[in-house]
């Protein structure tokens, strides 16, 4: 991780800067912006995507950039980059089309849309990185598969906490001990939130109360560590995961798992709520050799037999052009899916819902999703959170009931199924793969 630094100083003294685009200009995506140009040698923001194109021209604006020029064509688009002048569009499709683009940042929160953009930017051979956790857990496995054959890396980013876990989970690794519970930090979490609860809280920082409530409900964490889950082979202990609330200090909590439950399970993916430090995530790992063991103790992390790693915030935006030059200058994936899915999230009544209603999003009035293990997804025919919204209820469901594929109907020619059938297809079952490891 250290060596990127040096690594874009090099491509900033050459003259050489990584070229990066970005689709989705809100909040995080300003962020991101402003990041990068004032913040990054080596690297540059050249082109910018968004529905609303004064969106885009606003995150140029932010970070001090006002000269940009609109484009429509993927012509207009690869003559601006020639001429060295920053473009933006509402057209995400050229982003992800033109020349001279080596990677782009997907910051769109979305899944059918996203499914579009990634296909293509893959099929024009560029490395994708995502601040978008519910495509991830939704079609990742899949999406990942396609981006290997065309010799691309699709990865999550540092910054956002799945990305601060995997790196904590290599970190332990790699001073060889065994990982048995990467966990995610919370301050709150109540299924029921909704985008009027939750409206002044956005409204306060500038945030879309949808992704607001997605935080709040549980949804969210629920695909951050599902796409951990299915980066590391972890499962989760039960629906929903166990997700304890504990006011005190991370370190207290090594001795309320059970280690060879986590051990059985191949390691666990899980949260906490109210715990210090918030919002940091953390890894629980185990030593089999006693003399490491002995030095551990005297390092300070206690007599195991579990030890806790925690990295105590999680910086988004400030990260993600890491993530970047990771993919392009080291073929570097910072969390991408290891086969096939080991964790999906499930889509879970969040009032009674009645026959003949339009389910709709992620973050709103109708559905929160929770980790299930694969393979019960699968033997339950379980409809996905990320497949959720759009579907038509079949019949009457009630609060707190899980969602099958057998209660909707799904709408008709979305990329997203065709896409979450092929990896269906394609991956053996995940109780196969655990065994053949």
């Amino acid at each position: 991780m250290i060596i990127i630094d040096k690594a874009l100083q090099a491509r900033a003294a050459l003259g050489k800067p990584i070229k990066v685009a970005m689709i989705g200009a809100g909040f995080m995506g300003r962020g991101i912006a402003n990041q990068i140009a004032n913040s990054v040698p080596g690297m540059e923001l050249v082109a910018i995507s968004n529905r609303h194109i004064d969106s885009a021209k606003r995150a140029y604006s932010e970070a001090g950039i006002e000269d940009v020029q609109v484009v429509s064509s993927v012509v207009d688009l690869e003559d601006a980059l020639i001429q060295g002048k920053y473009a933006i569009t509402e057209d995400a499709m050229l982003l992800c089309e033109a020349d001279g683009i080596d990677a782009i940042i997907e910051v769109t929160g979305t899944i059918e849309y996203a499914a579009h953009l990634v296909m293509r930017a893959i099929a024009h051979k560029k490395h994708i990185i995502l601040m978008n956790a519910e495509l991830d857990g939704t079609i990742g496995p899949i999406l990942k598969l396609h981006a290997e054959r065309a010799g691309v890396i699709l990865t999550a980013c540092d910054g956002d906490q799945p990305g601060v876990e995997m790196n904590l989970y290599r970190f332990v690794k790699s001073i060889g001990l065994t990982p048995l519970l990467c966990g995610n930090i919370k301050g709150l979490q109540d299924p029921y939130r909704n985008p009027t609860t939750q409206a002044s809280f956005a409204q306060h920082w500038g945030q879309n109360p949808a992704m607001v409530t997605s935080f709040a409900d549980g949804t969210k964490i629920s695909f951050e560590q599902a796409i951990v889950a299915n980066a590391t082979g972890m499962k989760v202990a039960k629906r929903g995961m166990l997700g304890y609330d504990y006011t005190g200090h991370v370190d207290e909590m090594t001795k309320m798992y059970d280690v060879d439950q986590l051990k059985e399970l191949g390691g666990i993916v899980d949260y906490v709520v109210g715990t210090k430090p918030g919002p940091g995530v953390f890894v629980f790992a185990t030593h089999d050799d006693p003399k490491q063991r002995h030095y551990l103790n005297l390092y300070k992390l206690g007599e195991g037999p579990l030890y806790s790693f925690y990295t105590p915030y999680h910086l988004c935006h400030f990260e993600v052009p890491l993530s970047v030059a990771r993919a392009v200058l080291f073929h570097d994936a910072v969390l991408s899916p290891i086969a096939g899915p080991i964790i999906d999230v499930v889509a879970t009544a969040k009032i009674d819902l009645k026959a003949g209603e339009t389910l709709d999003g992620i973050g709103y009035y109708m559905t929160y999703g929770q980790c299930e293990n694969s393979e019960i997804v699968h033997q339950e025919n379980l409809l996905p959170m990320g497949i959720a919204e759009g579907c038509t209820l079949k019949r009457d469901i009630s609060k707190d009931q899980v969602l099958t594929y057998d209660c909707v109907e799904l709408p008709e020619g979305r990329l997203c199924d065709k896409l979450r059938a092929e990896q269906l297809t394609y991956f053996v079952p995940v109780k196969t793969l655990v065994l053949a490891k």
